[in-house]
């Protein structure tokens, strides 16, 4: 299926802790519109797909959500590591740390945890390639926002990257929804 090297899809060079940033990203890793809700849509709908190519293109960008998640994973990680727990507790992340330290969790940026009612899977491949180009778009904007939230030089290059690569993805499934468009329209002979 694929190769998994020990190492980032992108480098993540945090230049100093930031726990008011980590706690706004880590939507993208727990939240709706984050990487986890991603794949796993991605991964699920990708048998209801009529066509290999349609199926393929769902499970590349499916496993690269997740490589994309480990980036995230990294990013709030790096930015709270060290920080004290008066830190944490100014932040507001005193529940986090009360339930998880400083692991990670899937939660958004308010703390709600992640919910399987975030992926949408019809069966109907039309619908769900427009359902995946919207959460492309719903991430992407959602990568904007968090680099107007920070002046860290190293998490806007990783959020730039992430941002870039959710273009991508609308662009490949929109590729996708033609190409399975253009299948169901054809003519079938037996």
């Amino acid at each position: 299926m694929w190769v998994y090297e020990k190492k980032l899809e992108y480098p993540v060079r945090i230049t100093k802790p930031d726990v008011q940033m980590a706690k706004y990203l880590i939507t993208q890793y727990g939240g709706p519109d984050g990487e986890l809700s991603a794949s796993l849509r991605y991964l699920n709908q990708r048998y209801s797909m009529p066509t290999n190519r349609a199926k393929g293109i769902l499970t590349d960008i499916g496993t690269e959500e997740l490589a994309h998640m480990e980036i995230v994973a990294t990013m709030v990680y790096q930015l709270i590591k060290d920080a004290p727990i008066e830190v944490l507790k100014e932040a507001g992340l005193g529940g986090h740390y009360a339930q998880h330290d400083r692991a990670l969790f899937w939660v958004d940026a308010n703390g709600v945890p992640w919910s399987a009612k975030y992926i949408a899977a019809l069966g109907d491949p039309v619908a769900d390639l427009h359902e995946d180009m919207a959460a492309e778009q719903k991430a992407r904007a959602t990568y904007e926002n968090l680099i107007n939230l920070t002046d860290d030089p190293g998490v806007i290059d990783a959020l730039r990257f992430l941002r870039e690569r959710e273009v991508v993805h609308f662009q490949r499934f929109g590729e996708t929804l033609v190409h399975v468009q253009e299948y169901m329209n054809s003519k079938k002979v037996f």
